[in-house]
C-alpha cells in the first residue's frame, strides 16, 4: 500500500520502521530536516520537508494517491488537521494520534465528522496494558488473539516453580493441558522449544491458550490469577489518570504520588476515590510511610526511565511479591532491563505503533492478505501471527505432524468457530479457521509460507 506518515518523532520512526520493512511504499513528512534525513538514510522511504497539514507538501507528497495517511506529529490539533486535509484532497484512509483527555469524551463525534478511520491515544493504550497485568498479575505480557478468544501470556520461570529445570515432555499432562509452550527466552538467546527442551529459572515463557485454560494454567502452577487488590503509581500524568481510572472501577486501592501540587488538586477532583499524594515518589521515606512494603502493585510512570528503573528496583528489594509494571520510552534499553527482572516493561511508542500497524494489516488482509493479527515479540525477534484459511489452502486436512512445515514454525493455536483447540501432531487445520502461528522467521503473508515448498 501507499502510506503517508507525518511527525517523525519515536511513534513515526518506529511506525515507518515496521511498515517499510512489510513493503509498503512509505513517504514520510516531517518539518525537521536533520530529523527527516536521519530517517530517509535509515529506512527505504521517500521524505519531504514541511508541513504535514499544508495542502501542497501533501500533494507534492502524493496524497491523492495514498491508500492511507497517519499523523502523529506532536500536536492533537494538527494531526487532526492533516486527517481532514487528507480525506478532502486523496479520500485516503486517515488515523490520527490524539492524547488530550479534553477529546476522549468527543472522539466519536470527531472521527464520524473527520472521517477518521482510527484515532489512538498513546497514554490510555498504555493505561490499558497497564490494566490487563494488574487483573492477571503473574503474567508479565499479555496480548489478545481470536477477538480475546486465546490469549499469548508472559511468564517468568522462578527456581520454586513446578516446571524449573523440567524438559517439556516430562511436564504432567494435566499441568499443561489445553496450552501450548510457543517461545522461550533465555538471556540473549529466543527459541521456539520442543519437547526436550529443559526450563530453566530465569527463563521467559511464552504460551498460548484460551483465557479460561491459561488461569487454569496458573491457578495448577500455584501461581495468583485474581487481580490485585491495591496499587501505588508514581507520576500523576495522563496514563496515571486512565490506569487509577480503570482500576477504581475495579475496586482497587489507587495511591498516586505527583510531584506538582496543581496537578494534585486536579486528580483529586476528577479521581475523588484515590489517594492523591503531593510528593516525591522517589523518597524512599515517603515511599514507607505510605506502605510501599505491602501494597500489591507498583506502578513507574515517570516521564523519566531511569527514575521508573530505579524505582521498581528498590520496590522489588524491599516488596518482593509486589507485581511492578515500569513505563519505558526508550526501547534501545530493552537488553539491559530484561536482566534486571522487575516485572512487566511498558512502552507507549511500541504499543501505539502495534496498534496502528495491526489496523494496516487489516486493510492489507482486505486486498488478499490472510493475515489477521500479528505481534512482534522478544524485540522483533520473534512473531506471532493469525491467519484465516481460505478455500483451497494447501495445510487444510493434513495432520500437523504431516505438513511439513519450514524450521522456527510452530501452530500454536487454532480457533475453529470460537472453540480454541492447543494442537497437537494429529490435528488438522480445517476452512475458515483461525490459526496462531509462532515463527522467528519473519514476513509470511499467508499461512502457505509456513511449508517448505
Amino acid at each position: 500500500m501507499r502510506i503517508l506518515i507525518v511527525g517523525c518523532g519515536n511513534v513515526g520512526q518506529t511506525l515507518t520502521q515496521q511498515l517499510s520493512k512489510e513493503g509498503h511504499d512509505i513517504t514520510v513528512i516531517e518539518e525537521k530536516r536533520n530529523v527527516l534525513q536521519n530517517v530517509v538514510n535509515s529506512y527505504d522511504v521517500m521524505g519531504i520537508v514541511g508541513n504535514g497539514a499544508s495542502y501542497s507538501i501533501m500533494k507534492d507528497a502524493g496524497i491523492e494517491s495514498a491508500d492511507l495517511m497517519i499523523a502523529v506529529t506532536d500536536s492533537d490539533e494538527l494531526n487532526l488537521l492533516c486527517c481532514l486535509i487528507a480525506k478532502k484532497a486523496g479520500n485516503c484512509h486517515t488515523i490520527a494520534r490524539v492524547r488530550n483527555p479534553i477529546y476522549k469524551k468527543e472522539i466519536n463525534f470527531i472521527k464520524e465528522e473527520l472521517g477518521l478511520s482510527m484515532v489512538i491515544n498513546p497514554e490510555e493504550a498504555a493505561a490499558n496494558e497497564a490494566e490487563r497485568l494488574l487483573k492477571f498479575p503473574s503474567a508479565t505480557k499479555i496480548e489478545t488473539f481470536a477477538r480475546g478468544r486465546a490469549e499469548l501470556v508472559k511468564m517468568i520461570i522462578n527456581e520454586e516453580s513446578k516446571l524449573c529445570d523440567k524438559a517439556l515432555k516430562d511436564i504432567p499432562p494435566e499441568l499443561k493441558k489445553h496450552v501450548l509452550f510457543s517461545v522461550v527466552s533465555r538471556e540473549n538467546e529466543v527459541y521456539i522449544p520442543d519437547g526436550s527442551f529443559v526450563l530453566k529459572a530465569g527463563d521467559e515463557v511464552t504460551i498460548f491458550g484460551s483465557s479460561r485454560n491459561t488461569v487454569n494454567f496458573f491457578k495448577k502452577l500455584g501461581l495468583p490469577t485474581a487481580k490485585v487488590h491495591s496499587t501505588m503509581i508514581i507520576g500523576g500524568g495522563e496514563t496515571a489518570f486512565y490506569l487509577a481510572q480503570n482500576l477504581i472501577s475495579l475496586g482497587i486501592k489507587v495511591t498516586i504520588f505527583e510531584r506538582d501540587a496543581v496537578r494534585c488538586k486536579e486528580l483529586s477532583e476528577i479521581l475523588p476515590q484515590a489517594l492523591i499524594i503531593n510528593g516525591d515518589g522517589t523518597d524512599k521515606d515517603m515511599l514507607l510511610e505510605e506502605g510501599v512494603t505491602s501494597v500489591e502493585s507498583f506502578v513507574a510512570l515517570t516521564n523519566l526511565d531511569e527514575e521508573n528503573i530505579m524505582l521498581s528496583m528498590y520496590v522489588k528489594s524491599i516488596n518482593p511479591k509486589a507485581k511492578l509494571i515500569t513505563k519505558v520510552h526508550r526501547v534501545n534499553y530493552g537488553d539491559i532491563i530484561g536482566s534486571l527482572n522487575i516485572g512487566s516493561i511498558i512502552y507507549p511508542k511500541n504499543i501505539t505503533a502495534d496498534r496502528i500497524v495491526q489496523f494496516v494489516r487489516g486493510m492489507t488482509n482486505s486486498k488478499g492478505n490472510n493475515i489477521e493479527t500479528l505481534y512482534k515479540l522478544n524485540d522483533d525477534r520473534v512473531e506471532a501471527a493469525e491467519f484465516i484459511v481460505r478455500s483451497g489452502s494447501p495445510v487444510i486436512g493434513i495432520p500437523l505432524a504431516e505438513l511439513g512445515l519450514k524450521k522456527g514454525i510452530l501452530i500454536a493455536c487454532i480457533n475453529r468457530g470460537g472453540d480454541i483447540i492447543s494442537p497437537s501432531g494429529d490435528s488438522t487445520i480445517k476452512e475458515r479457521d483461525s490459526v496462531i502461528v509462532v515463527t522467528t522467521l519473519t514476513g509470511l503473508k499467508d499461512i502457505s509460507d509456513i511449508l517448505e515448498k
